[in-house]
């Protein structure tokens, strides 16, 4: 069975908010803490992992980020509060070592 992420990503400032689904989260948040991909994550210099959730169906993670992605910033801010009230990078927890 795969495991599908649905995940949240910050800038230093906590100000703005990258969604995504990934098979591979270690892979994927390295790939955001190395600006190997050009675009919004690269351009806004978004870096720190501070909120995931983990399902074995596609379909569920894709809904769930099309749904996060319509929410206010204030609602995303508040639902990652809920695991995490400070922000903290939470790559180290997936095992990334964070320099």
């Amino acid at each position: 069975m795969k495991n599908y992420f649905v995940y949240i990503m910050t800038n230093i400032h906590n100000s703005v908010f990258y969604i995504g689904v990934t098979n591979d989260l270690y892979r994927r948040v390295a790939e955001h803490k190395n600006m190997q991909n050009d675009g919004f994550t690269k351009k806004y210099k978004i870096n720190k992992l501070v909120y995931f959730e983990i399902t074995n169906n596609i379909e569920d993670a894709l809904n769930r980020e099309k749904q996060l992605k319509n929410w206010h910033s204030e609602w995303k801010s508040n639902l990652i509060k809920t695991i995490n009230p400070d922000f903290k990078d939470l790559s180290s927890e997936i095992g990334l070592i964070i320099k």
